[in-house]
């Protein structure tokens, strides 16, 4: 303590000097009206750190305010952001039920104008294999279903049943290369037998005489007891002439998306 003292007496002393002439101005500012020579020169020495010490207390008072408004605008950025977030999720709920009231109108729409029975079924699982093309829909024999009845949608056929359960049924979709359906070309009454072949379909067995075009559109024939006559398979977009042989092959682009079903009918009984 004493070599500290020692060391730093110089400083200290003014320092004391300085803090006392400080107290006798502040004192005799408050006792008097007027300022004594002496006085001027404290004055005079202490205003630049007064001015100092305010100017140090302003950049204080901005920086504390800056920060204080900072702290609002994140707060303000959080709320906006949530707020932003809630009504995308509301658009998209919209959008999902504008989305769903089309599907559903399109196939009352085809309910009505149908002359079977028809039961609504929801898709609940898509097998994406490569050897099978099928959807399981959420209705059963409890429902009234059983194997080999007629699936479709407003646009058009979507397959037959293959394996009903009490709650559940499975539907081999029309390009499965397992499923035949009986045709017709809508335009000139062509027939043939159209078999899926994965994203696509064709139709075989149509005379290579017959005048096909492609853009034709291709139908139920009606025959076989599944589907319902009349019913869009798909359109002719490939011709395949072969050099011999009584047949031309028809590519079929397929009038349903098999990749975005959701809602579905399912044909109940025959034809009224």
């Amino acid at each position: 303590m004493l070599d500290f003292l020692k060391k730093h007496r110089t400083a200290l002393l003014f320092t004391s000097i300085f803090v006392c002439a400080l107290l006798v101005y502040s004192n005799s500012l408050r006792q008097q009206n007027k300022t004594t020579l002496f006085e001027r020169g404290i004055l005079q020495l202490t205003s630049p750190f007064y001015q100092i010490l305010d100017n140090s207390q302003n950049e204080v008072t901005l920086l504390w305010n800056n920060y204080i408004n900072l702290i609002d605008v994140r707060q303000n950025n959080v709320t906006l952001n949530q707020r932003v977030r809630q009504q995308r999720q509301q658009l998209l709920q919209l959008r999902e039920v504008a989305q769903e009231n089309s599907r559903l109108r399109k196939l009352l729409n085809f309910h009505d104008s149908a002359n079977a029975p028809e039961l609504p079924a929801r898709v609940i699982a898509v097998d994406a294999s490569s050897w099978f093309r099928t959807i399981t829909i959420d209705k059963g024999t409890r429902d009234g279903l059983r194997d080999g009845l007629a699936v479709v949608v407003a646009e058009g056929i979507v397959g037959r049943t293959i394996k009903c359960s009490s709650h559940s049924s499975r539907v081999l979709l029309a390009n499965d290369a397992a499923s035949e359906i009986s045709a017709l070309i809508q335009h000139n009454r062509t027939r043939g037998v159209a078999r899926g072949k994965g994203t696509t379909l064709t139709l075989n067995y149509a005379l290579r005489s017959k005048d096909v075009q492609t853009g034709d559109v291709v139908i139920t024939a009606g025959t076989g007891g599944i589907f319902p006559k009349g019913l869009p398979i798909g359109t002719i977009t490939n011709i395949i002439k072969h050099d011999y042989g009584l047949f031309q092959t028809l590519e079929i682009t397929p009038s349903v998306d098999f990749s975005r079903l959701e809602d579905v009918l399912v044909v109940l009984g025959e034809s009224k």
